[in-house]
């Protein structure tokens, strides 16, 4: 089944304020990066949102939630919200800005950024 592009269109219309936001395809679906670090996206017909560890729990206890289990294995960090638990265009605003709020405490090295390579001694 290919994602929801109707969710995906809601989501491009709800990040058009919020400049360096890319959109890259990606696990079947679609995802939204902010300075490299995913944060929203669209699976089949599920909204996943990196909302980080310690806001997890908060996240999967609200309606329609739960933890994203993409790869078979839970996912801390990550969720999956239903399509119920994201109707309303408030409720899925909402969603986005928690996971814009969690990409803006991380660091390039957390997003998973590369360290440049090591000079090698051409002296040797």
């Amino acid at each position: 089944m290919a994602f929801d592009e109707g969710l995906a269109q809601r989501l491009r219309e709800a990040l058009e304020d919020h400049p360096g936001v890319i959109e890259k395809k990606m696990f079947g679906g679609v995802a939204f990066m902010l300075d490299g670090k995913m944060f929203v996206g669209v699976v089949k017909e599920d909204l996943m949102v990196r909302v980080g560890p310690d806001q997890h729990d908060d996240a999967v206890a609200r309606p329609h939630a739960r933890t994203m289990d993409f790869t078979g294995r839970p996912m801390r960090g990550y969720v999956f919200v239903a399509p119920e638990g994201y109707r309303s265009d408030a409720v899925l605003r909402a969603w986005v800005k928690r996971g814009l709020s969690f990409v803006a405490t991380l660091s390039a090295k957390a997003a998973g950024a590369k360290k440049p390579p090591k000079k090698r001694n051409a002296a040797r």
